[in-house]
């Protein structure tokens, strides 16, 4: 049944995901209230580019943002800025009132949580050293921005695709670079050991030190600010700043206080509705059903494309029309000249195929599972990626039409 249109929609999170629920919403032709709250004192932004061409200088604060104020006003969209929801109180008909720390109040008919994750921290000494620095927000690339100009040595603590993105970012600015990762390669939660091994030869060959199997023990203080990172071999990695990207957390504690369950992020169905059958969780705090059609098991996506295509699903739910979210994740990571794109989801696979041009600085690797093609991950080899990306949602929309027909 569709939601009256009298009703009030809260969204706590102006992230990539709150923006595009707001957005569907009216696409969707919700006529009701809707209020997006941010706890920055930023309008709703992009943060892929804030590891890249931000960082760079490329682009300006004003490229990152994603709508302008008359497109809010025009769809009668609320933007909140620098609140923060400390309780909620909610019925057993999912409305209720979120309550910030400013004092102020909120109402809703229809709570969504879009908040997020939080940068891991790092808890060895010399770990709250001036210096130490997280890349998650505008106002930590800001921080990082302004420290730039007065350093040479930077040591990052983490290879995944925040790490080496900065990496790649801060090489470029004239900057010395280390990477230290504690795995055997880098970004090993995403891709296999080929393209691990190609990332990490191509860095080290633009001239970014790539540690891996090395462990910190502790960051060295230099006056009141840092001086360098000394691993657990002895060795001391020089470093003017120290910037971590050691994973998230997912932001579940808002969640928890209102009695949704919890386990690595919100747990949603496929509808993107918590364990009280009324929240909507959506982005990188839902824990949602695996999207690849025929796939098992659960997941928590931190991408773009699944912020995107879940909150759409959301919106749906809202609206009364449950669609389910199936489709074909898939990711992008600029690092430096290089572009990866991965389609799909590698887990489970039982062979490999490598296709490479050297001479034209293309890689891919393509995963299979009972000679089935189940993911690529793609270095500046577009037409291998969508070509692998189409086959993967072919599969997708088939149980989709089976289910519709049958």
């Amino acid at each position: 049944m569709t939601m009256p249109a009298h009703e009030h929609v809260l969204i706590v999170g102006a992230s990539q995901a709150g923006v595009q629920l707001a957005v569907s919403l009216r696409a969707l032709g919700y006529d009701g209230s809707i209020t997006l709250l941010g706890e920055e004192n930023h309008r709703p932004y992009q943060r892929p580019a804030l590891s890249k061409e931000y960082l760079q200088d490329l682009i300006t604060k004003e490229k990152l943002i994603f709508r302008s104020e008359e497109y809010w006003d025009e769809h009668r969209i609320t933007v909140v800025k620098n609140e923060r929801i400390v309780r909620i109180d909610k019925d057993a008909d999912g409305s209720g009132v979120a309550h910030a720390r400013s004092g102020a109040q909120f109402p809703f008919d229809r709570l969504v949580l879009a908040v997020g994750a939080r940068p891991r921290r790092l808890q060895i000494v010399g770990a709250d050293l001036p210096g130490v620095l997280y890349l998650r927000n505008a106002d930590d690339a800001l921080e990082l921005k302004a420290r730039v100009p007065a350093v040479e040595d930077v040591a990052i603590i983490g290879g995944g695709f925040i790490g080496i993105e900065a990496a790649a970012s801060l090489h470029k600015m004239g900057r010395r670079v280390t990477v230290i990762e504690a795995g055997p390669r880098l970004v090993g939660r995403a891709v296999g050991p080929e393209t691990a091994a190609q990332l990490a030869e191509y860095h080290r060959r633009t001239g970014i030190e790539i540690l891996t199997d090395a462990t910190v023990s502790r960051i060295i203080a230099k006056g009141d600010s840092v001086g360098g990172v000394e691993l657990d071999d002895g060795r001391v990695i020089p470093a003017d700043i120290v910037l971590v990207g050691v994973g998230v957390i997912p932001n579940t504690e808002l969640a928890e206080s209102i009695g949704l369950y919890c386990d690595n992020g919100i747990r949603v169905d496929q509808y993107s509705v918590a364990s009280d059958g009324h929240t909507v969780a959506v982005g990188d705090v839902a824990n949602q059903p695996n999207p690849v059609a025929g796939a098992e098991g659960r997941v928590r996506f931190e991408s773009v494309n699944n912020a995107v295509e879940q909150a759409k699903v959301a919106a749906y739910a809202i609206t009364g029309r449950n669609e389910e979210y199936v489709g074909v994740p898939w990711f992008w990571s600029n690092q430096g000249d290089l572009k990866l794109q991965i389609a799909g989801l590698s887990a489970g696979h039982d062979r490999t195929e490598v296709r490479r041009d050297d001479a034209k600085g293309k890689f891919s690797v393509r995963y299979y599972r009972d000679d089935n093609i189940i993911a690529a991950d793609c270095i500046n080899a577009p037409l291998d990626f969508i070509t692998v990306k189409k086959e993967l949602a072919k599969r997708a929309l088939k149980p989709e039409l089976e289910r519709s027909t049958s």
